[in-house]
């Protein structure tokens, strides 16, 4: 497999795992069966790819996923940053080591907006750092599910 477009991916059945990848942490999101919400699963915290990868492709497994659905980091006037580039390399990589459709969505602005409404809920800044990023994860996989829908 290879990343793989919207009508592919509509294709498709199955739970989606959600990933928001960032420099410190990779977040976490699974769909349920019917594509309907997304629910956090967890934070990996970064150390070296190979066990990134490998803690990743067991949660891939072991939620049944059917593709992963990644956060790509755009500038806001849309063009691509380095940033955007370490994600492509990572998936490039995670194909390596498994042949898992990838589908990217883009993520500007998830983690201010999940950030914001933490904020708005009187979410303490601890449990704000906890949560933020298998909460963004959520918030782009939500994005691609409403997307399916319409």
């Amino acid at each position: 497999m290879a990343l793989i477009d919207l009508d592919t991916l509509a294709a498709t059945s199955g739970p989606l795992l959600g990933l928001d990848p960032g420099t410190k942490t990779l977040g976490l999101a699974i769909s349920d069966r019917t594509r309907l919400i997304s629910t956090p699963l967890t934070t990996i915290r970064r150390k070296k790819f190979t066990p990134d990868a490998t803690q990743l492709l067991d949660l891939y497994a072991k939620n049944e996923a059917t593709a992963l659905i990644v956060g790509l980091p755009l500038n806001m006037d849309g063009s691509a940053g380095p940033r955007v580039q370490s994600v492509r390399d990572f998936c490039a990589n995670l194909m390596r080591l498994q042949d898992v459709p990838i589908f990217m969505w883009d993520e500007r602005l998830s983690t201010a907006a999940v950030t914001r409404d933490m904020i708005a809920a009187d979410v303490s800044r601890k449990r704000r750092a906890e949560q933020v990023d298998s909460l963004a994860a959520s918030y782009i996989l939500q994005g691609v599910l409403d997307r399916l829908r319409s």
